[in-house]
């Protein structure tokens, strides 16, 4: 047993947070025109800057990564811009925070694209849905991307990296997870090459192990991060062997050196125990910062703490209806609920307007 605690301060590279809650990726498709966040995304993001470590909404590298409608990118100057006001808000308020870097692959439409076609290791649709024209719809068929496509889109996770410094984060975090892009390479499921990038496990693995490296090269290692998610069927995605998968692509992160694996511990927002995974296993193999994620309360992220299952605790959700979550939780106070209704696209609505449990006790 350990004695790390949920609210400790904790170093993280060369930053230290507060605690060692972390506040989990959370689309909101409320980005204005251009794809900039919106005027009020400094003010939610700031609410919640209590949190040892916010990694931001799933943000788009370039034009052909963007999947849902009104997600942010970080790939135009003014999208550097409105970023700007965000981190600068959040720092006032003693907040560190990431932004997640994303490519969505297959996970998209052609109405989001100008009529292109999604782009995917391998030219099969995902079992999924996206949303655009302000409803749910099934995603587009894709097309493989050859070969000599695949150096491009290391570099624009490169240069988003270096705009995300510009931007003023504290680091990046890479979105290797829930069937995207990196995570389509990853799995069998979705990957059907015989190139370089298909068939074998270090094979599969090249694209996420690249945009890795070139962030991390980009911006240093220390500032660089890692979402995964072994197991989960987002988005349509399946494996046939994920544990010699992940092994093997947590070996090579740690030879890497950056700062921390981000591990969706089962199925993405739904059951821990979805399949079979050995999680210590990544955590033995990972000498950095490891973060829990998924279906995580008090009593597990304390209990995972003592235990030296994980050094931080990624919350989702409950972060949407409670932007003063991490002193509720050090309180003992009750957890707002979140609207369904105004989770995806809308204005403050659900957005900014959940107030703090002190301002509702004092009524």
């Amino acid at each position: 047993m350990t004695n790390n605690t949920l609210f400790e301060p904790y170093a993280l590279g060369r930053i230290t947070l507060a605690n060692r809650v972390v506040m989990a990726p959370l689309t909101r498709n409320r980005a204005a025109e251009g794809l900039v966040p919106s005027e009020l995304a400094a003010e939610y993001y700031a609410q919640r800057a209590s949190a040892g470590l916010i990694i931001t909404e799933a943000t788009q590298v370039s034009k052909q990564a963007q999947g849902y409608q009104d997600t942010p990118g970080i790939y135009t100057e003014a999208q550097i811009d409105g970023w700007r006001k965000v981190t600068a808000a959040v720092h006032e308020k003693g907040g560190r925070i990431f932004v997640q870097l994303w490519h969505v692959g297959r996970v998209s439409h052609v109405d989001l694209l100008g009529g292109d076609a999604p782009v995917a290791p391998s030219a099969i649709r995902a079992a999924t849905k996206t949303f655009v024209n302000n409803g749910f719809a099934d995603v587009s068929e894709p097309r493989a991307l050859e070969l000599d496509e695949l150096p491009g889109i290391v570099n624009d996770f490169r240069q988003a990296a270096a705009n995300a410094i510009a931007a003023g984060f504290d680091g990046v975090e890479v979105h290797g997870a829930n069937g995207y892009l990196l995570e389509q390479f990853a799995k069998d499921g979705a990957n059907v090459r015989t190139d370089a990038y298909g068939g074998s496990v270090e094979n599969r693995a090249r694209l996420m192990l690249e945009v890795t490296a070139a962030v991390a090269e980009e911006i240093g290692a220390e500032r660089t991060g890692i979402r995964l998610s072994p197991v989960s069927p987002a988005n349509g995605i399946s494996a046939s062997d994920p544990q010699a998968q992940y092994d093997y692509i947590v070996d090579q992160l740690e030879a890497l050196g950056i700062a921390y694996i981000h591990v969706v511990e089962g199925a993405t927002g739904g059951p821990r125990d979805v399949a079979p995974f050995d999680y210590a296993s990544l955590r033995r193999r990972f000498s950095k910062t490891y973060i829990a994620n998924n279906g995580y309360g008090l009593e597990l992220a304390t209990s995972h703490l003592a235990d030296g299952k994980a050094d931080l605790i990624a919350f989702g959700r409950p972060f949407i209806a409670n932007p003063d979550l991490v002193e509720r939780l050090q309180s003992g106070a009750p957890l707002a609920e979140m609207n369904p209704a105004t989770l995806y696209g809308g204005g403050a609505a659900g957005y900014t307007d959940y107030p703090r449990f002190a301002d509702t006790s004092s009524r």
